[in-house]
């Protein structure tokens, strides 16, 4: 067995026996924990992998949520059948809005998105749709029940089906990242013109990426919904967005494991800058953001990932690459 199959292993068995060991309140935060990476592996894959700059993920968040709380409020549907009804919407969303942005690239794409992410809470609100969204008041939702003959809690339940949904759609990235439409990705982020001359339609890969993209983000905002049993206009500001990107540079750009680990990050640290100051934590959270950034380049998976070097030198042993990583 590598060590990566074992790592995998302990991390699995620590997962299913998570529940069991702690409170609702806890079992929560690490729910949010998973949902978060997934909107971090969704914009990862556009920007670590595609090389497309996206300031507006927090929309598809947004989205997915709003998608699965209408549904489940307005037409009364499960809530199992709301989250790929969420999905197909994100992702077709993703390639609309991902076509007419392939004349923009770099910071000219990264402003558009950032103007869609500034769009999205106040076009919530407009009272054409309020019939629907709730307006500024949102939608109350109730949090999904475990079946009769599964004995947990509501915190358990969602619990298990997060971790479910979220190692899927890793699995999911890993395989497709390492296909030939993963190569394309790729490929794109390091020279398109030679991308292009090898026969890869940049224009589709490019769109397509940006609904896959839109897609596990949006899975994750439907989640999220479910979670906090609420949804809100100014749940879904600027900031969501921006905290998407600080998970996938601090976790590592181009890494599948370094959206876990940035979920992490922007999940908890916010929570200890606030106990170390109450009158300051933002201050706090930039000072360690900053530290971050400053000691560990690469990310935290890259930190990892020369540390698995070292034990590999140092042991013998050999194994896979565990990503593609960014130059």
């Amino acid at each position: 067995m590598t060590m990566h199959r074992f790592l995998l292993l302990v991390l699995a068995c620590a997962a299913i026996a998570l529940p069991l060991t702690i409170d609702g309140y806890r079992l929560f935060l690490v729910t949010m924990t998973l949902i978060m990476a997934l909107g971090v592996l969704g914009l990862n894959i556009l920007v670590g992998y595609n090389g497309q700059l996206s300031l507006g993920h927090g929309a598809f968040f947004a989205l997915g949520a709003y998608t699965s709380a209408v549904l489940m409020e307005h037409a009364a549907m499960a809530w199992w059948i709301t989250i790929p009804i969420a999905a197909l919407a994100c992702f077709v969303f993703g390639c609309l809005f991902g076509w007419p942005a392939l004349r923009l690239k770099g910071h000219y794409l990264a402003l558009a998105t950032f103007g869609l992410a500034l769009a999205t809470p106040q076009l919530l609100k407009y009272r054409g749709l309020e019939k629907w969204t709730g307006g500024v008041q949102g939608i109350v939702l109730s949090k999904p029940q475990p079946p009769g003959f599964i004995p947990m809690s509501e915190d358990q339940w969602l619990y298990a089906v997060t971790l479910l949904i979220t190692a899927a759609f890793f699995l999911l990235a890993w395989n497709l990242l390492r296909g030939r439409h993963g190569r394309a990705i790729v490929a794109i982020r390091e020279h398109p013109i030679a991308a292009s001359a090898m026969g890869v339609n940049v224009a589709m890969t490019k769109a397509v990426t940006f609904g896959i993209s839109a897609m596990v983000t949006g899975v994750a905002g439907s989640l999220g919904a479910m979670a906090s049993a609420y949804v809100a206009p100014d749940s879904f500001g600027i900031y969501v967005s921006i905290f998407f990107l600080v998970g996938a540079v601090v976790g590592g750009l181009g890494t599948i494991s370094g959206a876990l680990l940035g979920a992490a990050f922007i999940q908890f640290v916010p929570n200890i800058a606030d106990g170390i100051s109450k009158e300051a934590p933002s201050a706090v959270f930039a000072l360690v953001l900053l530290l971050t950034i400053y000691l560990m380049p690469q990310g935290m998976a890259g930190i990892a990932a020369q540390l698995n070097r070292r034990i590999r030198r140092h042991t013998g042993l050999s194994t896979t690459t565990e990503s593609i990583q960014s130059p």
